[in-house]
């Protein structure tokens, strides 16, 4: 059975959405007609809410093909999650027709009179304009282009702000795993409240929850000396989250964690994955958790977090793991903030160019 939630009135969708960062090539080379044919078995298993971005090459116009074939078949079509992600260098000169104009360009590439939800990002809150800017996107809301508005990457106080601004967001999507808690420190009691509600990246890290990184050697970044049999990273998603199992504690923090997920897994028959997908859908305040894949290889286990209902002996085995490994700290996306920072340096904050 498939868990759904109402993210805004009238508004449902199943509680694992699909991402698309992966079909946007930084994950290799991505097989166009298979991968728009795969949207189907999941629509078909009723995970038909996608995740994707402005900025992510390629993915709007994909879900935009596979949208007009089920129309043309009178099919019900993809719900889309996309964002508004204006380029660092152009904070300055953001204004409502640069908004606009993502908005329409996302309307042409998914061939859509409205925008299912935009997301809206924005890289350095010491440039003023965001404000004015989420305004924006609410207006071409009251004009119809966009059903539904939502935020990306804010932290606490600043999504506060954008509430006290009339911005109507519902949803704000955040990093959110057994590794990075940070929004649960201050960001759901404060904006839960007040109607937002959390669609979660990194529930997996970037694909190191699973029984293929169990008892394997530590990995290193690009330039470092690896130990015998240690995987260099080349993926930037790994890059991303191997700072992020840093930051938890380290590599043998995480092994320690691997371990309690996969006797879970073992007690219910699921696999590593599923146990912290579950975790991470039973937290407060969570509406979705994002889940990437190029294909439907994993289907089965992405669907299996359905049936699994963590119990207090799960609990029991993960709690004082959590306790004496808290993760990164500040507020919601504090570090990757930081351009000159371990996590900003590895981020791109100019992909809106034409």
């Amino acid at each position: 059975m498939i868990e759904t939630t109402e993210l805004a009135p009238g508004y449902r969708i199943p509680r694992i959405v699909r991402g698309g960062w992966q079909l946007a090539g930084d994950h290799g080379a991505v097989d166009r007609e298979r991968a728009v044919a795969e949207i189907g078995r999941f629509v078909d298993a009723g995970l038909d809410a996608v995740d994707g971005a402005d900025i992510y090459t390629g993915v709007e116009t994909l879900y935009g093909a596979f949208n007009e074939a089920r129309r043309a078949q009178g099919l019900p079509l993809l719900k889309v999650h996309t964002k508004c992600v204006p380029d660092f260098d152009d904070l300055a000169r953001v204004d409502e027709p640069y908004i606009r104009r993502i908005v329409e360009r996302s309307l042409s590439r998914l061939r859509m009179p409205r925008l299912d939800l935009v997301q809206f990002h924005w890289w350095a809150y010491g440039v003023p304009g965001w404000v004015e800017a989420a305004q924006a996107l609410a207006a071409l809301q009251r004009e119809g282009l966009i059903a539904h508005v939502g935020a990306t990457n804010f932290d606490t106080p600043h999504t506060l702000a954008l509430l006290d601004a009339g911005v109507p967001l519902v949803s704000l999507q955040v990093q959110y795993s057994l590794l990075d808690r940070r929004p649960e420190q201050a960001l759901v009691p404060q904006a839960g409240p007040r109607g937002v509600q959390l669609l979660c990246y990194g529930t997996l890290a970037g694909g190191f929850f699973s029984e293929a990184w169990l008892g394997q050697p530590e990995p290193v970044l690009p330039g470092q000396t690896p130990a015998p049999r240690a995987q260099v990273l080349s993926n930037r998603s790994l890059i991303k989250y191997k700072l992020v199992i840093d930051d938890f504690g380290g590599w043998e923090a995480f092994q320690q964690l691997l371990q309690a997920l996969q006797r879970i897994g073992q007690r219910h028959g699921v696999g590593i994955a599923t146990v912290a997908t579950r975790w991470v859908l039973d937290r407060p305040g969570v509406a979705a958790a994002i889940v990437g894949s190029r294909y439907a290889d994993h289907l089965p286990q992405t669907l299996a977090v359905f049936g699994l209902q963590l119990d207090a002996q799960d609990h029991a085995l993960l709690d004082p793991l959590l306790a004496a490994h808290p993760g990164p700290q500040g507020d919601t996306y504090a570090l990757e903030r930081d351009k000159e920072g371990r996590h900003g340096r590895i981020m791109k904050y100019n992909l809106n160019k034409s």
